[in-house]
């Protein structure tokens, strides 16, 4: 996706050879005009599928899905990380470890937002060593629903997570792959990959 490749290229920082900075216009800070693109891309990506709710965790992955399920006039899910006082129990949980901040969360939904009929668009805004995915994953699982597929925003493709994802046969669709961060640069994949 052209508009995103030019602004992970204008605004995007590079921390080391593995952490790229977006927060300007992602996870922190969030562009209206850019998410709507991007909810757009997924939406024409996956019309081919039968979905029937996006599922995604919080909270960079809600800004992608909310326009996304806009788009596709679908509901939108959000795994928490937080307990609730609203939301304590009859949960399906899996646990998940981030390597970014170098801990584990547990993550949640209410049994009563995903049913077994549903097929279910998963979508995150990073997608490097694969917890988050496979999380939300498992979570689905539980439910007993389908998995349409993986719509991630920007996929790191050095490292394992969407290979990993693939191979367990999950059809994954990224909006920019980047290939390396080495030295500063950021290289981009030019072919996207789809399963």
């Amino acid at each position: 996706m052209k508009a995103l490749k030019e602004k992970i290229i204008s605004e995007g920082k590079v921390l080391s050879d593995t952490v790229l900075k977006v927060d300007t216009f992602l996870n922190h800070q969030i562009d209206p005009q850019l998410m709507q693109a991007i909810g757009k891309e997924f939406a024409k990506r996956f019309s081919d599928a039968p979905i029937t709710k996006i599922v995604t965790i919080e909270s960079s992955g809600i800004a992608p899905a909310t326009m996304a399920g806009l788009e596709m006039q679908l509901p939108v899910v959000f795994a928490r990380k937080r307990k609730s006082l609203t939301l304590s129990s009859n949960l399906y949980t899996a646990t998940v470890y981030s390597f970014t901040k170098q801990e584990s969360n547990d993550i949640s939904i209410s049994k009563n937002m995903i049913e077994k009929d549903d097929v279910i668009l998963l979508i995150d805004d990073f997608l490097a060593n694969g917890q988050a995915l496979k999380g939300l994953y498992d979570l689905v699982k539980q439910a007993g629903a389908d998995i349409a597929g993986a719509g991630i925003v920007i996929e790191k493709g050095f490292q394992s997570g969407g290979e990993k994802i693939r191979e367990a046969g999950i059809r994954v669709e990224s909006l920019a792959i980047i290939d390396s961060l080495s030295n500063g640069q950021i290289r981009f994949r030019e072919e996207n990959i789809t399963r």
